[in-house]
């Protein structure tokens, strides 16, 4: 048997500051998927804006979600300050909580569209050339079933 779950993650800055910049945005593209690799996930999409992150990303049934979104959220906040992609006295941070939603394999494709036009339904808080200058971007197929 296989099972497809697939979840739409969305966290936001502390006080919904705009306080995703180029550099920290750049960061995200790399860590987020390795993250999600390393808990046993898949990033399928990623849209970044300055005050806001989307995640879609399909689970393994044995995937620790809490965990994911600990080391997605909180890992990716200090990571970014120990790295210096957040300037050392900057507000960068995250707000406490988040929203995570199921996602039907029929609606993979509305998702996927909305989390990667993120820039286009804020274009106040987009990021000039966000997310075509992601190094290696984390969109890829879903699994298909056997």
């Amino acid at each position: 048997m296989r099972a497809r779950l697939y979840y739409h993650l969305t966290w936001t800055t502390r006080l919904r500051a705009a306080t995703i910049h180029e550099a920290i945005a750049r960061f995200l593209g790399r860590y987020l998927p390795a993250v999600a690799r390393q808990e046993r996930a898949r990033l399928l999409e990623l849209g970044i804006v300055r005050t806001h992150v989307h995640v879609l990303f399909e689970a393994n049934p044995s995937t620790d979600l809490p965990r994911l979104v600990q080391r997605l959220k909180g890992g990716s906040s200090a990571l970014a300050r120990k790295e210096g992609h957040a300037q050392p006295n900057a507000s960068f941070g995250w707000a406490k909580g988040y929203s995570m939603e199921t996602v039907s394999p029929r609606a993979l494709t509305a998702v996927r569209a909305y989390v990667r036009d993120q820039a286009t339904r804020h274009p106040r808080e987009a990021i000039p050339g966000c997310p075509e200058w992601i190094e290696a971007p984390p969109v890829s197929e879903p699994s298909t079933p056997e």
